[in-house]
């Protein structure tokens, strides 16, 4: 009968630990440098949080490793919705394009809420690029294409499969030159050590807007409002260059549903703020929202699609 009682008293005890939740501070995992457009999603998502759910929510910037180090981090927790993991679309394909990942970057995590996505630009350092559009920049380069090279913010990111799907629907194979995060790209971008590179809106706007740097186009099916003027991919010139970075919490392996509903609850709720639209579509990002299931859906079409784009130009994990 021990052994009965001992089942009990677990049963009782589970839902019990779900239900009084939260009870202490709670670490929003940020597996990329402060002050990136990760950092911003993730802590935007922190300040929600920790306004719906009255608990102390603070941020962590665990980087390195093409964020594995952060991602790590979070696996290695305990699932009692203390640690939760804010991270790009790069999170996902983790295997794909790191040497020696520690995880699956799927089965490993729950996955809770999508919340935000953003387009990509296309960016050209002036002094190099005199072109206004894809098409006026690719007869400058073809001209002279071992001038040209892509600065790259980050390994298997939304901004790195456009690079390649850039490259693959030229024919021009410009080198790639990786770098750890959107600044230090776009300071070499700026002085001219890269001549181009593809970013989310959100880190290049400010450089674009003080003229620093020349968008070539937006890489969504539509402008952006925080940009009216740029023209997409395709009305610039090149048709099939479409990607958006989008982010999305996930907490460790067998979080308990009851929290990953309730979490997912409250970032829908506040994805929904109209301060919250408002702050994003002015940094050219819009706020999405779904359930955990439809995340997991997402993830799954989202790493087919992008899998196959490596391994159609056989990328080997760096």
């Amino acid at each position: 009968m021990r052994w009965l009682t001992l089942l009990v008293a677990l049963l009782v005890t589970m839902p019990a630990a779900a239900q009084d939740w939260p009870s202490r501070t709670i670490r929003v995992i940020v597996p990329y440098p402060a002050g990136g457009p990760a950092d911003f999603m993730g802590r935007l998502a922190a300040q929600k949080l920790q306004e719906k759910l009255g608990a102390t929510v603070v941020v962590e910037n665990r980087s390195g490793a093409s964020g594995t180090i952060g991602a790590e981090t979070v696996r290695q927790s305990a699932p009692d919705g203390y640690t939760f993991l804010a991270a790009p679309s790069v999170h996902v394909l983790g295997r794909q394009v790191v040497k020696a990942v520690p995880y699956d970057p799927v089965d490993d995590f729950t996955p809770i809420a999508r919340y935000g996505e953003g387009p990509l630009v296309v960016l050209a350092n002036p002094a190099a690029v005199q072109g206004k559009t894809i098409t006026e920049a690719l007869a400058e380069i073809r001209k002279k294409r071992d001038d040209f090279r892509f600065g790259l913010s980050a390994l298997g990111a939304a901004n790195h499969l456009a690079v390649l799907e850039f490259n693959k629907l030229t024919g021009l194979n410009l080198q790639i030159i990786p770098y750890r995060g959107s600044a230090p790209a776009l300071t070499d971008l700026v002085s001219g050590q890269v001549q181009l590179m593809i970013d989310p809106i959100i880190t290049a706007l400010p450089l674009v807007q003080g003229g620093q740097l020349r968008a070539l186009a937006v890489t969504s099916a539509r402008r952006s409002s925080v940009l009216p003027e740029l023209p997409t991919t395709a009305e610039s010139g090149l048709p099939g260059l479409e990607f958006s970075s989008w982010y999305g919490l996930w907490g460790p392996r067998n979080l308990p549903k009851e929290i990953v509903t309730k979490v997912n609850a409250v970032l829908t709720e506040g994805m929904r703020d109209p301060a919250v639209i408002e702050r994003l579509k002015a940094l050219g990002f819009e706020p999405v929202s779904g359930t955990p299931e439809e995340f997991a859906s997402f993830i799954a079409t989202d790493l087919a699609r992008n899998s196959a784009l490596l391994s159609a130009i056989n990328f080997q994990p760096q």
